[in-house]
């Protein structure tokens, strides 16, 4: 069983036009760290994952999930 956490941060920062830095501020965290999220090279703590969610004012399954999310067209 795979362990990955999907996630779409690239997506709502792209769409909110926030940066990595922005939001790793926002955050508390290394802006690198956004970027290991991203890319799926980094799982969050459950702390985190609900400050990213937080962030953007949507629920935490919108952000994050178990399943590959489907490709916006």
């Amino acid at each position: 069983m795979s362990e990955t956490v999907h996630n779409r941060i690239a997506v709502l920062r792209a769409e909110r036009r926030v940066s990595r830095r922005e939001l790793a501020d926002a955050l508390g965290v290394h802006y690198q760290t956004i970027g290991y999220l991203e890319r799926g090279e980094f799982s969050p703590s459950l702390y985190l994952a609900l400050r990213i969610a937080e962030y953007f004012e949507v629920p935490v399954e919108t952000v994050f999930s178990t399943r590959e999310f489907p490709r916006i067209v």
